[in-house]
């Protein structure tokens, strides 16, 4: 099966590019359009084995799915008819997601690469069509990466609409400015919280309840930035303009005020290095791929 790092992203930097300038990753053309056609056909194919299996669902999966042509219709259908009000029409909403999908073909790959780090890092996710229509953390991260390009292109208020049903609906709350990378897993995804001028990089894992926030009431460039692989755990709290490194770790219930260097493991409050300041411990992976909490256990205070 084939993986996110098949997806050539250039322009991709450590410490989260958040794809590229202006928030919009630049990719192979032909790799990324092959790897959509396949995802797709995977999701059509669980689609119909689902509808055969229960009956129930058979309708919901035409709407959903297996009416629409390819990945951008079903995701920008499905995205719509979630984050829809009495006040918000959800055929508004389909216009404005197709069109972002279609002005912008990077925000698709990114989606795709999202699905695939959903299937291949966590073990609930037996298929592409099942976080395609009830992970809430994919489904969150797709709507902020079209809020993102609303913001970028300076339709602030409508991006500011869109942050607020997500944060109504999934529970997750990312400012439309917020730079996100791509192959990322919001895992859970309930009560995740991320500032403005935040910046999470390629291949990063986040669990639930993780904030990434502000100290006070200053302006300017003050919320963390995430580095590429970097394992984020649940409950975690990330404060000011601070910077964990390219495949670091931050343990559960960490409060996190300082920065993380590359391949460390920060625990506790206030978060300290497994291994101590002057030599902490290190490990080779990149914990973000494979949502590894082991070290945390040699922490000792």
């Amino acid at each position: 099966m084939p993986t996110a790092g098949h997806m050539n992203t250039e322009g991709s930097s450590s410490c989260g590019s958040g794809g590229g300038e202006g928030g919009v990753t630049t990719t192979n053309t032909d790799g990324a359009e092959s790897l959509i056609s396949w995802v797709w056909a995977q999701i059509k194919a669980e689609a119909h084995r689902d509808a055969e299996e229960e009956p129930a669902l058979a309708s919901f999966l035409y709407a959903t799915v297996l009416s629409h042509p390819s990945l951008a219709p079903s995701l920008a259908f499905h995205l719509a008819n979630q984050l829809s009000s009495p006040t918000l029409l959800s055929t508004l909403l389909y216009d404005l997601f197709l069109h972002s999908f279609s002005s912008a073909p990077s925000l698709l790959s990114d989606a795709v690469a999202d699905l695939l780090a959903a299937h291949q890092r966590d073990p609930v996710c037996h298929s592409f069509s099942h976080c395609l229509l009830y992970f809430k953390g994919f489904l969150a991260l797709q709507a902020h990466r079209a809020a993102h390009l609303l913001w970028a292109q300076g339709r602030r208020p409508l991006a500011l609409v869109l942050q607020s049903r997500v944060a109504d609906v999934f529970g997750v709350d990312i400012h439309p400015a917020a730079r996100v990378g791509r192959g990322v897993l919001l895992d859970h995804a309930t009560g995740i919280v991320v500032g403005e001028t935040s910046i999470i990089g390629d291949n990063v894992s986040i669990l639930h309840h993780v904030t990434l926030g502000g100290t006070g009431q200053a302006t300017g460039d003050r919320h963390p930035k995430i580095g590429d692989g970097v394992l984020v755990g649940a409950g975690a709290t990330i404060l000011g303009n601070v910077r964990v490194g390219e495949g670091a770790k931050v343990g559960a219930g960490a409060v996190v005020l300082v920065d993380v260097p590359p391949k460390a493991t920060a625990v506790g409050n206030p978060a300290r290095l497994v291994g101590g300041t002057s030599s902490p411990a290190g490990h080779e992976d990149l914990p973000g791929l494979n949502l590894d909490h082991n070290l945390w256990s040699d922490y000792v205070i």
